[in-house]
């Protein structure tokens, strides 16, 4: 984003305003200050574009180079660090306060997966009912699940009361 700004702020050719300009050469050496009459002629000369790119300095400056192709990497620039920058997703798995030990297990088999994709999980136990008596129970099926899945995970947020809802988030290590 912060790319996209900085092109954004940058002005070319025809909306530079100065009079005199702190000119820069393609390979980065200072040609010196030059009326904006010259700066577009060496620029016209060169085939490329003239950018204004720091306006707020006394003269401003202004680079010769290809607007289009600085843009077309920058945009590539940023999408390289937008696919690095992989977010990790919250999953959630769902239980209720008598869950068998058999569903148990398909359940655990599902964190261990999702943590090994480096994904959060929520597991929350769902009341219904007269089952919030069984508050107990069901913090223990919660403790019994994070010392299953210990070795993959650890817990970020403790078992705690969301309505009719106990919850616990669990990350991968």
């Amino acid at each position: 984003m912060a790319i996209a700004k900085k092109i954004d702020s940058i002005r070319v050719n025809n909306r530079i305003h100065a009079k005199t300009v702190r000119l820069i050469s393609v390979d980065g050496r200072q040609l010196g200050i030059a009326g904006i009459r010259d700066a577009l002629n060496a620029a016209m000369e060169e085939g490329l574009d003239l950018v204004e790119v720091a306006p707020n300095s006394d003269p401003p400056v202004c680079r010769i180079m290809d607007y289009g192709k600085f843009k077309y990497e920058a945009s590539k620039r940023e999408q390289s660090t937008r696919k690095k920058g992989k977010s990790s997703q919250l999953k959630e798995i769902k239980l209720r306060p008598h869950t068998e030990d058999h569903d148990l297990g398909f359940k655990i088999r599902s964190i261990k997966k999702f943590l090994a994709k480096k994904d959060k999980v929520k597991v929350t136990v769902v009341f219904r009912g007269r089952e919030l008596t069984y508050k107990d129970a069901s913090v223990e099926l919660l403790k019994r699940i994070e010392e299953e899945v210990i070795e993959e995970g650890m817990v970020e947020q403790p078992p705690r009361q969301e309505g009719r809802n106990l919850t616990m988030v669990i990350v991968p290590k």
